[in-house]
C-alpha cells in the first residue's frame, strides 16, 4: 500500500510547477494520468540538451510514475476523452492561463455538476483574482516581483540575482499538493470537492517570511547579504584554505563553541561580537575576522573539528558532489528506475518517508501516448472507438514493443 493508492488524478499540467505537484502525488501512490497536448506533448520534451537516449532529461525527472496519454483537446473526440476522464476523477490539476480550459468547455462550475466530489487545482502565475489574473507566469518574473531577487546576491550595488533553482515553480507545486490533500480531507466529511488554487507569486512571497517581518516592522526593505542570515550571525559561508564551508554559529552557545574550535578566545571578549545583536551590527568586521581564521586550515579539517564540537557546518557541494554524498544515498534521494525504452535511468527520490505506506519512484516517465489505449479502455472506449480517435488525430497512441 502507498499513501494515496486509489486516488485518480488527471494531470493537465506542463513544464514545471504543475508537474512538480503531480510528481509528488504520483510518488505517494496516486494514479496520475498525464494528458499531453497534440502535437508535441509537454514542452519540456523539447528542453534539450541534455538528453538520455531520445528523451529530454528534464521531462524524465518531472514525470516519472505517471501514465501518459496524448489528446487534442480542440477536437470533439479529444474533448470526449477528457470528459470521461474527469467524470470519476478525484483530482484534476492544471496550470493553463485562466480562460484556456473554459474556452474549451471545461469550466470548473460545469465540471462540479458532473462530479461534485472533484478537487480542481489550478496553478497560475498570479492567481485567479486581482489585476494580474490573466497574465502568464514564469519563475523569473515571480522571483523578481515577490522580492526574492532583491535579497539574493552579494551586494545592492550588483545586478539583481535569481535563485538558481526555479524556486517559485517548485514551491507552487508543493503548495498545490498541500491544498489538494486538505481539500480531500474536507471531502471526507462533506462529500464535496472544491477549487484549490495557488500561484508562483504567492509561492515566492512565502520565501520572504524573515525579510517581510523585518520590512513590516521597520518600513525598510532588506537587501542582499550573500550567504549570511538577516537575523543571526555568524551563519554563512567562510573560505577555508582549499575551498568554502558553511557554519551555523547562530545562537550564543554555538558562537562560543565556534570560538573554541577556532582557538580565538579574544573574539568572545570583543565588544563588537558579544551578543547576536552586536555581531549583526558589525557583520563585515566579523566576517573578516572569521575568514582570516578559517584560511589557516583545509575544509575537511575544519568540518571534522566543528562536527566534534557540535557546531552546525557542512561543505559547499556542487550538484554532482551532492548526488554522491553518503547521507543523500542513505536516504535514497538518488535512485534508479526502469523506463519503457531507455532501460534503467537515474532520478531523485521522494523526500517524504512513510513508516507504513512507503512511496517513491517506481516507473520512468511515459513516452508520448504510451498509455493512451490502456487509459481509454478503462474509461469504456472500445478498441474500434480508440482506433477511430487515433485515425482522426484526436489522440496519439504510441506503438511500443510488447512487454510480454
Amino acid at each position: 500500500m502507498t499513501a494515496l493508492k486509489g486516488l485518480k488524478v488527471v494531470d493537465l499540467t506542463h513544464i514545471m510547477a504543475g508537474p512538480a505537484c503531480t510528481l509528488m502525488l504520483a510518488d505517494m501512490g496516486a494514479d496520475v494520468i498525464k494528458v499531453e497536448k497534440i502535437p508535441g506533448g509537454d514542452d519540456t520534451r523539447r528542453s534539450i540538451p541534455p538528453q538520455i537516449g531520445d528523451q529530454a532529461a528534464s521531462f524524465l525527472m518531472m514525470n516519472r510514475n505517471k501514465r501518459g496519454i496524448a489528446v487534442d483537446l480542440r477536437s470533439e473526440g479529444g474533448k470526449e476523452v477528457l470528459r470521461r476522464l474527469l467524470k470519476d476523477a478525484d483530482v484534476v490539476v492544471e496550470n493553463y492561463r485562466r480562460q484556456t480550459l473554459p474556452k474549451l468547455g471545461f469550466d470548473y462550475e460545469d465540471l462540479r455538476k458532473e462530479n461534485p466530489g472533484l478537487i480542481y487545482c489550478a496553478i497560475s502565475g498570479f492567481g485567479r483574482t486581482g489585476p494580474y489574473a490573466d497574465r502568464g507566469g514564469f519563475d523569473l518574473v515571480a522571483q523578481a516581483m515577490s522580492g526574492i531577487m532583491s535579497i539574493t546576491g552579494t551586494s545592492p550595488d550588483e545586478p539583481p540575482v535569481k535563485c538558481g533553482p526555479p524556486l517559485t515553480d517548485i514551491t507552487a507545486g508543493l503548495l498545490a499538493v498541500i491544498g489538494i490533500l486538505a481539500a480531500l480531507r474536507n471531502r471526507e466529511t462533506t462529500g464535496q470537492g472544491q477549487m484549490v488554487e495557488t500561484s508562483l507569486l504567492e509561492a515566492g512571497i512565502i520565501h520572504t517570511y524573515w525579510q517581510s517581518a523585518m520590512a513590516l516592522a521597520t518600513g525598510e526593505a532588506p537587501g542582499p547579504m550573500g550567504s549570511a542570515h538577516p537575523l543571526s550571525a555568524p551563519y554563512q559561508a567562510f573560505e577555508a584554505r582549499d575551498g568554502w564551508i558553511v557554519v551555523g554559529g547562530a545562537n550564543q552557545a554555538n558562537w562560543l563553541r565556534l570560538v573554541d574550535v577556532l582557538e580565538a578566545p579574544q573574539l568572545a571578549e570583543d565588544p563588537r561580537f558579544k551578543t547576536n545583536a552586536d555581531r549583526m551590527a558589525n557583520l563585515p568586521a566579523l566576517e573578516a575576522e572569521l575568514n582570516a581564521c578559517f584560511r589557516q586550515r583545509d575544509s575537511a579539517e575544519w568540518l571534522e573539528l566543528l562536527d566534534a564540537a557540535g557546531v552546525p557546518s557542512g561543505p559547499v557541494n556542487d550538484v554532482v558532489q551532492m548526488h554522491q554524498d553518503p547521507q543523500v544515498l542513505a536516504r535514497e534521494m538518488v535512485t534508479e528506475i526502469p523506463h519503457t525504452t531507455l532501460g534503467s535511468v537515474k532520478t531523485l527520490g521522494l523526500p517524504i518517508k512513510f513508516s507504513d505506506t512507503p512511496g517513491g519512484p517506481r516507473q520512468g516517465a511515459p513516452v508520448l501516448g504510451e498509455h493512451t489505449r490502456d487509459v481509454l479502455a478503462e474509461q469504456g472506449f472500445t478498441a474500434e472507438e480508440i482506433d477511430r480517435l487515433v485515425s482522426e488525430g484526436a489522440v496519439i497512441a504510441a506503438d511500443l514493443p510488447s512487454k510480454a
